[in-house]
């Protein structure tokens, strides 16, 4: 990471592009990295993408692909093109498709990063023996982020339950994105169930933290931004 605002993302969570851009325009000098989601992509498509370079800030296209190779091939493709940072797809997807994905990233001489999702922090080990895996969630984010490595993916999103120990699994050198962050005197966790403070995230081997609504829904966005940089930096020393 260049600096500890490239390390905090926002997510641009909102119902059109007018209300993304006066969320991105209040928090951007903290938050170097803009997170699409699918809400605001499928509603603005490119133009969301735009606000990037709008503002100076990169983007992370959080779309979570997961599909037959040739499908997730071509919309990988299609992301580099747009000029995105980040784009996520699913671990679950298989090695074909992870490494069709990692491939073509090569091929297209992007500076893209792909980032594999390993489990969603919306679930916990209920929700996981519901879909028949019983190993729990720290076994299989770590199963999921090692096979999406092998597979040439350079980069993963896990909880902050499970960052140190993939970031002892694979090394210095892939990109760990946390979501679920919450500063220590946040109230609740809404629907992510595996939560972790900056801080904590940073100490354990986190490259970039994902915090939407303790920035978004704070009476002061930019000031709460910058609260959490200030914790990026004192756990990283950036």
């Amino acid at each position: 990471m260049q600096s500890a605002r490239d390390r905090l993302a926002f997510p641009l969570d909102y119902p059109n592009l007018a209300e993304a851009r006066r969320g991105a325009e209040r928090v951007v000098g903290s938050a170097g990295v803009l997170k699409v989601g699918l809400e605001l992509f499928v509603r603005e498509g490119p133009a969301a993408v735009r606000l990037g370079e709008e503002l100076g800030a990169a983007i992370f296209l959080d779309l979570k692909l997961h599909d037959i190779p040739e499908t997730v091939e071509r919309a990988v493709a299609s992301a580099a093109g747009l000029g995105v940072r980040y784009l996520t797809l699913h671990a679950a997807g298989g090695p074909r498709m992870l490494e069709g994905a990692a491939k073509r990233v090569e091929r297209e001489g992007s500076k893209l990063t792909l980032l594999a999702i390993t489990v969603l922090t919306s679930l916990d080990d209920a929700d996981l023996r519901a879909t028949g895996c019983t190993d729990g969630t720290a076994a299989q984010a770590l199963r999921l982020g090692r096979l999406a490595v092998d597979s040439g993916v350079r980069g993963l999103v896990c909880s902050a339950a499970e960052v140190g120990q993939l970031r002892a699994a694979v090394g210095p050198d892939v990109v760990l994105v946390t979501p679920g962050i919450r500063p220590a005197d946040a109230a609740g966790g809404d629907d992510q169930k595996r939560v972790g403070t900056p801080g904590s995230a940073i100490r354990s081997g986190s490259s970039v933290l994902v915090v939407g609504r303790p920035i978004r829904d704070a009476l002061d966005p930019a000031l709460a931004a910058r609260k959490i940089l200030d914790e990026i930096v004192a756990a990283s020393g950036v």
